[in-house]
Order: structure tokens, then sequence, then C-alpha cells
């Protein structure tokens, strides 16, 4: 499958905001769901968000929701992921990924990260209280 390769993310103070980008290559772009997932220290890795390979449903976790907010540009194969209102507990490597096989029109159904097929090298957010 295709490479994922992240840019972004950082130190940042809490209540601040903070970008991360993905783009992609080595892959239709326009035919995948994309997600972002993060893991904390002695954490399992978890869902974030979540965006359907037109860009017209999202869905994001309830931790992140209202903060986070998930975009895609098809154009330019890339996908995004703004935080703002950043937490401590947003502390963590985050990870986007691509669904192995086109399945769902709706981002509702991409949480768990059995669907992603492949992932980008992980990014690290610090967010200092």
């Amino acid at each position: 499958q295709g490479e994922l390769v992240q840019s972004g993310g950082g130190l940042v103070q809490a209540g601040g905001s903070l970008r991360l980008s993905c783009a992609a290559s080595g892959l239709t772009f326009s035919l995948y769901a994309m997600g972002w997932f993060r893991q904390a220290p002695g954490k399992e890795r978890e869902f974030v968000a979540a965006i359907s390979r037109s860009g017209g449903t999202t869905n994001c976790a309830d931790s992140v929701k209202g903060r986070f907010t998930i975009s895609r540009d098809n154009a330019k194969n890339t996908v995004d992921l703004q935080m703002n209102s950043l937490k401590s507990e947003d502390t963590a490597v985050y990870y986007c990924a691509a669904e192995s096989t086109p399945r769902f029109r709706d981002a509702y159904y991409y949480t768990r990260a059995e669907l992603f097929g492949s992932w980008g090298q992980g990014t690290q957010v610090t967010v200092s209280s």
C-alpha cells in the first residue's frame, strides 16, 4: 500500500493549538477513508478522528469532539488534524492511517485500527500544563 508522511506536532501549552498534516503517496488517495489515532505512554492506541473518502463525513472521539477537526484535500493527497484547546491528556504520539480496503461511505464506522492498513511514522504532541 501507500506511504504516509506526517508533519507538524511539537510542544504547546495547555489551551494552545497545533496542526498535524499527513501526505499520502502510492495510493489512489480519494478511494480511501483516513484516520488519526494516538498512543500515550503506557496506554493502548486509541481512535481520534476519521474522515470518509470524499470528505463528506467525519467522526471524532468523544474526548476530542468540539476541539479537534479532521479535514482532507483529495487534490493534494493530504489529511490534516487541527487541534485546538489542547489539554495535557492529549499528549501522545499521533499517527495518520489509510484504510486497507475501501469499505464504507460513512466515517462513522472507522474507529477501529484494524480497518487501517497504512500508517504514518508518528508525530509527538506534548501539551504542558
